[in-house]
């Protein structure tokens, strides 16, 4: 069923009327009812050009989720021009009110407790928004930092703006490990939560025993990191896309990803960082294909274990390129050296020196990993608890040899004029 928006007059002006694909979207709900799309729109990847967001290009792919019926959309202070692209896109087409905004407070950076309502008013005016429909504590590690929060006046200030409509419903993301998350879980009446978990993550960071704790208290559970930061898509070894290619159910890659959590009841929405028309197709169409939990045969299951097993006898470093680590003091280019450090194993030498040498060398200052002098701040912010000055250390050997040192001076004299 295609449904034909009525023509929207705002300011004295007519905008466009938008088809919509009604009937293909699969929904779950959340604590208090409202539909939700199974799968959300991740807003942290959109596509840079020229060192900021390409905003057509991003609204191109938002209206296509949109008009396939994806009604949420996750972003957060820290996303540089993230907040204010999401923003200006849905307010031009003028279908702010039918969708969901799911944004973070970087309860890192309070200092005070005015500190929140000057976070948040700026996200509402990047917004051009009045409320946000699911907020978030932004990586929020332990329940010494939520003790710290409710010290600021936190409590109150989430009660009188729920209260106000000014936020819906409040959550918390989190990276850590299970036990943490659980005890998370318990300390506050939560509406919703947000974890990394992937078939690759099935028994690391929250996992299952945190999914299944939030389901029993009947907590939505948002995912991120379906794909690993698309290392479950682009970055497979070849036995594990050799497993894919013969298996008779044609399946993509992330279609099989996205078809294990959907298979978990407690998982309410999946987050995507689509950044291509034929991405949002895709993706749509499998969120279409997938109503009910449950459909994963045991055979499909014994399939993606034999997966995962391919994946990890060929990953050297879980790094899924958050960018948590970064910026680096140095420079480094940790995520950039370590899907290059990964793609020797996954793919080839050949192919590995030269994903290292366009990350590392192809810019005004270099972002060598040699260049890293073991301060260790980036270790303190990373989700996966990876030992990236360690892993540093071992990607220097194998990445920067002769051939890459020559290069490296070539390109210094080079990117001098």
């Amino acid at each position: 069923m295609i449904l034909i928006e009525p023509i929207l007059k705002k300011d004295g002006l007519y905008y466009l009327q938008h088809e919509r694909k009604v009937d293909d979207m699969n929904y779950r709900t959340d604590r208090y009812g409202n539909k939700v799309s199974i799968l959300g729109y991740g807003c942290m990847r959109f596509t840079q050009k020229l060192g900021r967001i390409d905003l057509a290009k991003a609204e191109e792919e938002i209206m296509e989720a949109y008009r396939g019926g994806v009604n949420y959309y996750d972003t957060a202070y820290i996303y540089p021009g993230s907040e204010a692209a999401l923003g200006q896109i849905l307010e031009k087409n003028g279908i702010r009110d039918k969708v969901n905004i799911a944004t973070k407070l970087p309860h890192y950076m309070l200092k005070k407790p005015e500190d929140m309502e000057k976070y948040f008013s700026e996200e509402l005016k990047r917004l051009r928004t009045d409320h946000v429909d699911y907020y978030l504590m932004h990586m929020l590690t332990d329940t010494k930092s939520w003790d710290r929060l409710k010290g600021l006046g936190m409590l109150s200030w989430l009660e009188e703006k729920k209260k106000s409509g000014a936020i819906r419903q409040v959550g918390f993301s989190y990276h850590g490990n299970s036990d943490m998350f659980c005890s998370l879980i318990d300390a506050y009446d939560w509406d919703f939560c947000q974890i990394q978990y992937n078939y690759m993550d099935e028994h690391s960071q929250a996992g299952k025993t945190g999914l299944k704790h939030a389901g029993a208290k009947g907590i939505p559970v948002i995912i991120m990191e379906p794909l690993r930061g698309g290392r479950l898509v682009h970055n497979l070894p070849a036995s594990a896309r050799k497993l894919f290619a013969n298996h008779p159910s044609g399946r993509s890659p992330a279609e099989w990803s996205f078809a294990w959590l959907w298979n978990q009841p407690e998982v309410t929405c999946i987050l995507s960082g689509m950044n291509s028309l034929e991405m949002v197709r895709e993706n749509v169409r499998s969120a279409s294909s997938y109503p009910e939990a449950g459909f994963l045969s045991k055979e499909d299951r014994v399939f993606l274990r034999k997966v995962a097993r391919a994946i990890n006898r060929q990953m050297k470093v879980p790094c899924t390129g958050c960018r948590y680590c970064m910026p680096c003091p140095r420079n480094v280019d940790i995520p950039g050296t370590f899907a290059a450090y990964n793609r020797k194993y996954t793919d080839s030498r050949l192919v590995a020196l030269k994903e290292y040498a366009m990350c590392t060398l192809l810019r005004k200052d270099a972002t060598s990993a040699s260049l890293c002098v073991e301060c260790g701040k980036c270790e303190q912010h990373c989700p996966q608890n990876i030992k990236i000055r360690q892993e540093l250390k071992a990607a220097v050997k194998e990445l920067e040899g002769p051939v890459y040192k020559v290069a490296a001076k070539g390109l210094k004299y080079f990117m001098k004029y």
